[in-house]
């Protein structure tokens, strides 16, 4: 694929939707700070591979950070203000995901964004994410702040039924994606991970999503 052949230019905004771009290299001044705050979270908040309600095991490793954090298992989606892992309130958000998820959604057009959750997903090798909708929120007027550290992949950005066609969009490691307003319903996924070992992070992506759930 011609995108990860050659990456786009850092800087450009790359418009999937009238409401919807990916801001490429966004977040690579942030990049240490990054990895420093995902550090503390997984030792307070382990990353951990959750059961949907069906009883699959997600192959998708998630935690959170914020004052909620999303959950599954087989009672079904949801946000929580504890960790069911440990019976305490999910890690604080690190002032640098604020930041970056602020300024992020006002460089896409959404100024007033104020996240109050951040799910932040592990995918190896062969990872992935089906389609699907963020429709656990209440707030739905927010924006969804998606950031993509290590290795790169294939971003499903279809329409607002599950079999319309989806747009197959390359994400590399600093790359931000923000939709919201008219698109912020579209279904989204995220294709395998293919093994090509991200010269920081090794053979794994780091994603974490920003959103105001409460």
């Amino acid at each position: 694929m011609n995108g990860e052949l050659f990456p786009p230019l850092e800087g450009e905004r790359e418009a999937l939707g009238p409401c919807a771009f990916v801001l490429r290299g966004f977040a690579l001044p942030y990049v240490d700070e990054l990895l420093t705050a995902i550090s503390d979270l997984e030792r307070n908040a382990p990353f951990r591979h959750m059961v949907t309600p069906g009883g699959f095991s997600m192959s998708v490793a998630l935690t959170n950070c914020g004052a909620l954090g999303w959950t599954t298992d087989k009672r079904g989606y949801r946000y929580t203000e504890i960790d069911p892992d440990s019976g305490k309130p999910w890690p604080t958000m690190p002032p640098a995901f604020d930041r970056l998820a602020r300024e992020a959604a006002c460089a896409a057009g959404f100024p007033d964004f104020r996240p109050d959750a951040c799910l932040v997903n592990r995918y190896r090798p062969g990872a992935r994410l089906s389609l699907h909708q963020d429709k656990n929120e209440r707030d739905y007027d927010a924006p969804i702040v998606s950031v993509s550290l290590g290795m790169s992949a294939v971003f499903l950005f279809g329409g607002h039924e599950r079999g319309d066609k989806a747009l197959k969009v390359p994400l590399h490691h600093g790359d931000v994606a923000v939709w919201g307003g008219e698109d912020r319903l579209r279904y989204h996924g995220v294709m395998p991970i293919k093994d090509h070992p991200h010269f920081l992070l090794g053979s794994q992506r780091i994603n974490f999503t920003f959103r105001k759930a409460g």
